[in-house]
């Protein structure tokens, strides 16, 4: 923690300097040749990938759209600080970026119990929190106006989920296995509902804490109940963890082993590596990173290998250029001078915004521009569609 406050003072100082000599909009955040988000997400530790790719996604995307002049005239600035997945630390630094680094907007933070110590913040300073990479129900529902959701949410992925499982193998013993917070909650409830729909109920349930990989407890919770599949609401490195002995153990070894799209994808493919098979799935809230037949995958495409990050292509920076874009084309739609309230405004006023073979569709107390979810496996070291759900992944 010292040397966390110590990084972020020396971060602070340098900002207030690059502020005292810059020409300040009266709207925090917007200069007149700037405007400046923040974003607080894992850059360091176990959930590293997550940050990370969500902030590649951002970055390409905005300095694309910088290298041909901004929007208006004012390029795009972001400032992304690590809370490395903590709730503690997601407090300081959304603090940091409204009252320090003073930011037009909040974008692509990561994590459910982070983002639930950052909303209330943000909105008490009335700072929109922009493209979140989580699929939590609160962030849905009840509705908040300054909360605007792209991806869909963890309910729809556990309720495709239940339809592969339940509805089409015909599985009747589910297991859970999720990390101990308000995230792995927020999967779990989802679960539930979609087998209570069913006329099920989960057979065994374990948990692992964040931010480790001790899953033997959880592994022992689960096995004696010698489940069908086991759905999976955690972080790649422990959600690797569990696969890998599972695959070893006598009562887990022929079981589905079912992520939702936060795991990080790509990220738990190279955990899992040989462990990795196409009994391994995971739902996914984003078209398929490698079908250039989708025109917003091709553009990303060539946006990620222009700017030397061919290696990064994958789900998790897909998502976050889907949010540069989104957040862009309303700013484009802003007359005059930005202002949060205008930019808000724009979003509920178009409603539709088609980033180019995805569309994103907004409406009266309706927050979420995406409701699609598709299953992918892995397969030969990568994750490919699943069977009928390729044509949902190229779907526009």
């Amino acid at each position: 923690m010292r040397s966390m406050t110590k990084w972020c003072a020396a971060f602070l100082a340098m900002t207030m300097v690059g502020t005292a000599t810059s020409d300040i909009h009266a709207e925090n955040g917007v200069t007149d040749s700037k405007i400046i988000l923040g974003q607080s997400c894992a850059l360091k530790g176990p959930a590293a990938g997550l940050g990370q790719g969500m902030s590649t996604g951002l970055n390409v995307y905005f300095d694309k759209v910088n290298a041909a002049g901004g929007v208006n005239g004012r390029t795009i600035e972001l400032k992304s600080l690590n809370d490395g997945y903590e709730p503690d630390r997601a407090e300081q630094t959304t603090k940091m970026l409204i009252e320090n680094v003073k930011v037009f907007a909040l974008i692509g933070e990561v994590g459910t119990p982070t983002s639930s110590v950052a909303v209330p913040i943000a909105e008490a300073a009335g700072v929109p929190f922009i493209g979140p990479f989580t699929g939590a129900e609160f962030l849905r529902n009840p509705y908040k106006p300054l909360v605007v959701n792209v991806r869909g949410s963890y309910y729809q992925e556990m309720e495709r989920l239940a339809q592969y499982l339940v509805d089409e193998k015909g599985l009747d013993k589910i297991a859970c296995f999720y990390q101990d917070d308000g995230y792995g909650r927020a999967g779990l409830s989802g679960i539930n509902i979609a087998l209570e729909k069913r006329g099920l109920k989960l057979v065994a349930e374990g948990t692992y804490k964040r931010n480790t990989t001790a899953i033997n407890e959880g592994l022992s919770a689960i096995e004696g109940s010698q489940p069908q599949a086991v759905v999976m609401v955690g972080a790649y490195k422990p959600c690797a963890e569990f696969i890998k002995s599972a695959k070893t153990n006598a009562n887990l070894k022929d079981a589905y082993f079912c992520n939702i799209s936060f795991v990080g994808t790509k990220n738990l493919v190279s955990e899992l590596g040989d462990a990795g098979d196409d009994k391994c799935l995971i739902s996914q809230v984003v078209p398929y990173p490698w079908d250039e037949s989708n025109g917003l995958v091709k553009e990303y495409t060539e946006a990620m290998k222009a700017a030397g990050k061919a290696d990064d292509i994958g789900f998790i920076s897909l998502e976050g250029y889907m949010v540069a874009k989104f957040f862009t084309e309303a700013m484009k739609k802003v007359d005059g001078e930005p202002t949060r309230e205008k930019w808000l405004a724009a979003v509920s006023e178009t409603g539709t915004f088609d980033l180019g073979g995805t569309v994103l569709e907004f409406g009266a107390s309706d927050n979420q521009g995406m409701d699609k979810v598709f299953l992918s496996q892995v397969s030969g070291g990568k994750a490919i569609p699943l069977g009928s759900d390729s044509s949902v992944a190229t779907a526009e």
